[in-house]
């Protein structure tokens, strides 16, 4: 067991990449020894100025994905619950978890581009009130197996799941999100909390103030905080780093961690002491040269067991 998981983020819109080249990647990150691996669900991204980008439909290449790798966890970084009807949403992450043997995490969010949700015609109101009934009936139907559920948005009466995935509770739940609201409906419930390297600026000494806010979270809703793992996405630069073009533009001013594995190391490390158990490396740029460039720092973490 290493000090702290390690995953890696395949290619979202920063350039397009086949499905051959994703295959090769998947493979590559499972032979390297890392332990997961995760794509990120969006539509269309639309900027100002910027010809439109967008990644593969993020449902059909997990369960792709699933299919042809065994050992690695895998899932959405996170699934926007807004771009499909909930319990069909509960419907492919159990196949997608009998696909992989029990291998997903379920990452769950409400999403937050407005123009990809103008583009396909999907209502952006509401959005922590939509996400909160989604999540009731998915989370409902992966652990019990069905529901009967009239809300203001959706609706599921007398909704069965079945048959079940591999994992009598379904695949286990991550939140990507540090809103007062969002908290207070998923705290009691997922196994994972996530960051992105944006809410931190990339820099594990400014994590303590979010974690406190998840501690704080877990207790007010009767849990002990040691009972949600915490996780984070980093943006490393690996060779030929020039800068990851994100969809939120804030974000390029964010300049990636480089340096040598031994250096890259230390910098986990430091997320481990901050009490971050899984992170998943977004490489800059994200090719398999530097999935195997950033292989080493692996190595190096296992030293510490």
């Amino acid at each position: 067991m290493r000090l702290l998981r390690v995953g890696v983020q395949l290619p979202e819109a920063e350039r397009l990449v086949r499905w051959t080249e994703l295959l090769a990647m998947a493979r590559r990150v499972e032979d390297l020894g890392y332990d997961s691996i995760w794509i990120g669900d969006h539509l269309l991204y639309r900027n100002p100025g910027e010809p439109p980008r967008a990644p593969w439909e993020a449902w059909s290449l997990l369960s792709a994905l699933a299919a042809v790798t065994s050992r690695v966890e895998l899932g959405p970084l996170v699934a926007c619950t807004a771009f499909h009807n909930p319990a069909i949403v509960a419907k492919k992450a159990a196949t997608i978890d009998e696909i992989s043997g029990g291998r997903l995490i379920l990452g769950l969010g409400a999403g937050w581009h407005e123009p990809e949700y103008r583009a396909f015609g999907i209502p952006f109101d509401h959005r922590v009130g939509r996400f909160e009934e989604a999540f009731t009936i998915i989370r409902t139907l992966l652990r019990e197996g069905e529901i009967d559920f009239a809300g203001q948005h959706y609706q599921a009466r007398d909704c069965i799941l079945t048959p079940r995935g591999p994992r009598p509770g379904g695949p286990p739940l991550l939140v990507g999100s540090f809103g007062p609201r969002m908290l207070g409906i998923t705290m009691p419930h997922v196994a994972y909390w996530n960051a992105w390297y944006g809410d931190f600026r990339n820099d594990p000494a400014a994590l303590p103030p979010l974690l406190s806010k998840i501690d704080a979270a877990c207790l007010t809703v009767g849990r002990e905080p040691s009972e949600v793992a915490r996780t984070v996405a980093v943006l490393v630069g690996m060779t030929g780093s020039t800068g990851r073009a994100s969809a939120d533009p804030l974000e390029r001013a964010i300049p990636p961690k480089k340096g040598t594995p031994e250096e890259l190391a230390d910098w986990l490390r430091a997320f481990a002491r901050a009490g971050i158990a899984h992170v998943q490396v977004v490489l800059d740029p994200i090719t398999i040269k530097a999935i195997e460039e950033f292989a080493p720092v692996l190595a190096l973490l296992d030293r510490d067991v």
